[in-house]
């Protein structure tokens, strides 16, 4: 059984995320399904311990970089609600 749920992404990621799953023929929801399943098939602590090519692989142009950016709550809360306006 399908559930609906709303995120919110960059657009410059959606539109690239949309062209990709057009390339694959698949819809973006059930490319975006794939992925979680994916991620979450295994029972990582962090994302630290997920390799970085089972995931990023597969939809990543060119060579990739996973990096990891240390900020406070209060920082990332405050960006994340400066970026909603």
């Amino acid at each position: 059984m399908d559930a609906k749920i709303t995120l919110s992404f960059d657009e410059r990621v959606i539109k690239k995320a949309k062209q990709y799953a057009e390339r694959q023929n698949i819809s973006l929801s059930r490319l975006m399904e794939m992925l979680l399943d994916k991620i979450t098939a295994n029972n990582y602590e962090t994302l630290e311990e997920m390799p970085i090519a089972d995931w990023v692989n597969e939809i990543a142009e060119g060579k990739s970089r996973y990096v990891i950016k240390q900020k406070k709550r209060s920082v990332l809360k405050k960006e994340f609600f400066e970026k909603r306006k």
